[in-house]
């Protein structure tokens, strides 16, 4: 019997290319047994491609790259907002749009999405720093400066270089399901699971104290998903006021407690449907979603299916 064909990925380095952009992808993508890809970097043309930060690329494949791919990432580069890619670029990116590849721009990667007008009419992000120069170049883009990452379906974007991270194990999981993306996030020494909704970091004049409290918290909270969990729990382990943990947490992660919780829950039951032979009664109490009416509203509200569906769709056939 033939072996599935790999998944085709094409990281297409620019002028400018930051080098942790283009890393992110290559390595996350990087073909081995767990993971069922092809990982090609090219350029305009095949050669040396100058970067940022005093780098060059030697990229073996030019723009027929993109032709062979199923999926573009295109990193982050240095003055996005001076001058478009060359046209060139630019058809290639569209060629490969229309034929069903989806793009994906991580950080000012997205500036060479939006001049191809791919991203029009629909929302987008990138680094904070650039976001307000995104949308006024671009004004028919709905820029949300505030997320990590956005997945409008065929194209996706996101912030600055580690929101990479997220973006690509956000693909993965709707690849090849939770587990794979958390095997590939402890390969990565990477959280697992950052929401798309989270916001960006912004620069504070004074350094916040609560940082590394609240991570135990968030980490305590994520092996005690089965109790009863409420603000007054969550302030009580950090050692502050329900007030002040709630205001702090939703600075941080750009969510309010109970919804962190809530998506936490879905996520462990995600990789329970998947990896386990446990009945969808027994992984809700787990993980605590309680009873049929809620695991069925949380499921919906967050991935729109029911449990039963997702267990479906991510359980192999005969």
């Amino acid at each position: 019997m033939a072996a599935p064909r790999l998944r085709r990925v094409a990281v297409l380095v620019l002028e400018g290319a930051k080098p942790l952009d283009v890393g992110i992808p290559a390595q996350v993508f990087t073909t081995r047994p767990s993971m069922p890809y092809e990982v090609r970097v090219c350029g305009a043309a095949a050669g040396l491609v100058a970067g940022g930060d005093g780098l060059a690329y030697s990229v073996s494949s030019g723009l027929e790259a993109l032709e062979w791919a199923d999926l573009v990432f295109v990193p982050g580069y240095r003055h996005p907002d001076r001058e478009d890619p060359p046209r060139a670029v630019l058809d290639a990116l569209l060629a490969a749009s229309e034929r069903g590849a989806r793009l994906a721009a991580i950080s000012t990667g997205a500036f060479a999405l939006a001049a191809t007008g791919l991203l029009d009419g629909r929302r987008a992000t990138t680094h904070w720093h650039y976001t307000r120069a995104l949308a006024a170049r671009y004004p028919a883009i709905r820029v949300d400066e505030r997320v990590l990452f956005v997945d409008e379906g065929p194209v996706l974007t996101s912030a600055g270089a580690a929101s990479g991270i997220d973006l690509c194990l956000h693909i993965l999981r709707s690849d090849l399901g939770v587990a794979a993306s958390n095997h590939a996030a402890r390969r990565l020494v990477a959280a697992p699971y950052r929401s798309g909704g989270q916001a960006q970091y912004a620069p504070r004049s004074v350094p916040e104290p609560l940082g590394e409290r609240f991570a135990a918290t968030r980490e305590w909270t994520l092996r005690h998903l089965a109790e009863p969990l409420d603000l007054a729990v969550l302030a009580r382990h950090a050692a502050v006021s329900p007030r002040t943990f709630s205001r702090r947490f939703a600075e941080d992660t750009g969510t309010t407690p109970m919804e962190w919780v809530m998506r936490a829950r879905v996520d462990m039951a995600r990789e329970l449907l998947e990896a386990s032979e446990r009945n969808v009664e027994q992984i809700a109490a787990d993980v605590g979603l309680g009873t049929a009416t809620n695991r069925r509203l949380h499921f919906q509200r967050v991935l729109g299916t029911t449990p039963t569906e997702y267990r479906r769709t991510f359980t192999p056939s005969d």
